[in-house]
């Protein structure tokens, strides 16, 4: 196997309750892949570093899921180590992003051959992102999930839309990107660096994590009937060309809320009535 000549010592960050134990197993494992390889690793699992020292490690590898690597990116925002992202949660959207659908083996074989490269993030009222953030509507499905967890990510996250989707009632947004002002109710919106959230909801099929933009997605007001129509056109991807639906790229984004919505950022759930958003462009290295 031809191994990438800058990977010397990997730090491997596991989040213990991911997927119900299922990142540990994932981080033993690759530790024993990388001590083939003669690399030098450490695990870290219930106590992160304070810090990463980037004079010791060349790579940094995060188990989890988005909810993970979302707490990753806040907790070492400038971080500038070479990234892996392996499934070990429930919402694996910007781990698909990166790379596609392939098992445990495939994913450790790709990483370990390619290059880092640069990609953005977003940051939303001080908190940074990295896949996908929405008002309203997506942060009241988050803020209900919780009553559904037993249920697991894609499955609960599916039962949720559509209980919302029946109840929801959308809120008047008034928003501003560049020139450009909206003020309308809105059942999505959604501000994303990748092209997925929820499991498989193909939210913008056609973002880049590496364009130096984010894209805003937005779904004007409809009624229960059309929603339930829409649904299955949003899941996927194929409702960008619908005339209730607005696209746009973009470097900063405003939001003004009437009161106080939840947030959904990267699964985790905040709450504000103004909503200030930018990009950063070509933020963290990733090897994919």
């Amino acid at each position: 196997m031809r191994v990438s000549n800058n990977i010397t010592n990997v730090a491997i960050l596991a989040n213990p309750k991911a997927g119900g134990g299922k990142a540990m197993l994932v981080a033993n494992w690759l530790s024993s892949q990388l001590v083939l390889l003669k690399i030098s690793n450490t695990i870290y699992s219930n106590e992160w570093p304070l810090a990463l020292n980037e004079t010791h490690y060349s790579d940094c590898w995060i188990i989890g899921g988005d909810g993970t690597i979302n707490y990753f990116i806040n907790k070492y925002p400038n971080c500038k180590l070479s990234l892996a992202l392996f499934n070990g949660g429930t919402g694996n959207d910007f781990a698909w992003k990166l790379y596609g659908d392939g098992n445990l083996k495939a994913r450790f074989n790709q990483v370990i051959n390619a290059n880092p490269k640069l990609i953005d993030a977003g940051i939303v009222n001080e908190k940074l992102y990295i896949n996908c953030m929405g008002v309203g509507f997506d942060g009241e499905v988050i803020q209900s999930m919780s009553a559904i967890r037993f249920l697991g990510g894609y499955f609960g996250y599916l039962l949720a839309v559509i209980i919302k989707i029946i109840g929801f009632k959308e809120p008047n947004l008034l928003i501003q990107t560049g020139d450009e002002i909206m003020h309308n109710k809105y059942l999505l919106a959604l501000i994303v660096n990748s092209s997925r959230a929820g499991g498989s909801f193909f939210i913008a099929p056609n973002a880049e994590i590496n364009d130096g933009a984010l894209d805003m997605v937005l779904c004007e007001a409809l009624p229960v009937w059309k929603r339930l129509i829409y649904l299955p056109k949003i899941k996927a991807g194929k409702h960008m060309h619908l005339p209730i639906v607005k696209h746009r790229l973009g470097k900063e984004f405003k939001i003004n809320c009437e009161v106080e919505m939840p947030i959904q950022i990267d699964g985790e759930l905040i709450f504000a009535k103004e909503i200030n958003i930018t990009v950063l462009a070509q933020q963290f290295y990733f090897r994919y």
